[in-house]
């Protein structure tokens, strides 16, 4: 059978044989304790339960996390395989219950969830950190169901260590399209700026998120990694939970995009995988980082709506899409 073309516009990530034994050198394995130097900005291809014990104490300063769902799901040579909710529970407790003495007295943790989930994890979490909040994202992709409502949105638990965290609210605003342009009776915009891409205001961000965009084959961040989760969510929950220099650390990697978040937004990090073509997606992505920068729908230090014009505008100006695959984005998202 012949080769299938990829398109022209497909910026899915390809991976070969000669990219695994290049990168698979540049993966760490860890086999008796380590110190912070050792696996800073490094990816650990192991097992977790493998790695946990063996890593220093009171050196993170944010852990994301995206681990496996309660369903069964191939992850390339790997499975997760469906289990009862109270095995599930102490699945995720077995390793959850490691994290606080990796963790500094003022760090933070995300975990991310499904709705089948996401009470186990709120009961877990709560045995150890101080639960903060549940934000729910559209995940405006999704299967349709004849017999059920469509399933189009997640959980992110956030939690902390103490009562002594770090939150940056203003860095993490939403700027949004006014609908509804209001003046003052000078006739000055009343909390909203006008541009010549339309009227914006700056929002506080709440624990809804609807200007989240799955990746997809038409961008650069797309990998065949099959629960991959978009650089923008990702960005939020950092910018908003960490500072410039601190250590983040994602103990269910993936295909890097924590990792590639951090080094985007000059934070230190690390992450275990224990897939190793997984793992060296995740180092491909983080040397391409050095050259892209850029984060969809994050630019110029502001977070935009998702297909926002003024978003669109910015991608054009930071040169991260083609016109048409621009045009092809905004057709073709929801």
């Amino acid at each position: 059978m012949d080769k299938k073309v990829k398109s022209s516009r497909n910026q899915t990530l390809d991976v070969n044989n000669h990219d695994l034994d290049t990168y698979k050198t540049k993966l760490l394995k860890i086999n008796s304790k380590t110190t912070v130097n050792e696996i800073s900005n490094k990816t650990i291809n192991q097992d977790i339960f493998q790695v946990l014990d063996l890593l220093p104490e009171n050196f993170i300063d944010l852990i994301i996390v995206d681990p496996p769902y309660n369903l069964t799901k191939k992850f390339n040579e790997s499975t997760f395989k469906e289990i009862n909710d109270d095995e599930y529970e102490e699945w995720a407790d077995s390793w959850i219950s490691k994290l606080p003495r990796l963790m500094k007295e003022d760090s933070s943790i995300y975990v991310c969830c499904d709705w089948k989930s996401s009470s186990a994890f709120y009961r877990v979490l709560s045995k150890y950190f101080y639960v903060r909040n549940r934000i729910t994202w559209e995940r405006e992709k999704g299967r349709g169901a004849n017999s059920n409502w469509k399933n189009c949105s997640e959980d992110i638990w956030f939690a902390t260590k103490t009562k002594n965290y770090y939150f940056d609210a203003e860095s993490v605003k939403l700027k949004k399209k006014v609908i509804a342009p209001y003046r003052d009776k000078t006739g000055t915009p009343k909390d909203w700026e006008e541009s010549s891409d339309g009227n914006y205001r700056l929002t506080f961000p709440s624990n809804i998120w609807t200007d989240i965009t799955i990746p997809f084959w038409s961008m650069p961040e797309n990998t065949e990694h099959p629960t991959q989760k978009p650089e923008k969510l990702i960005a939020k929950l950092m910018i908003a939970s960490s500072e410039v220099g601190d250590f983040v650390f994602d103990p269910f990697l993936g295909s890097g995009t924590t990792s590639v978040v951090a080094k985007k937004l000059d934070r230190k990090f690390s992450g275990i995988e224990i897939d190793e073509k997984f793992a060296v997606i995740s180092e491909i992505r983080i040397e391409n980082a050095k050259l892209d920068p850029g984060i969809q729908g994050y630019t110029n230090g502001v977070f935009w709506e998702r297909n926002s014009g003024s978003e669109q505008t910015d991608k054009k100006i930071n040169k991260q899409k083609s016109d048409t695959e621009v045009l092809f984005e905004v057709e073709n998202s929801d």
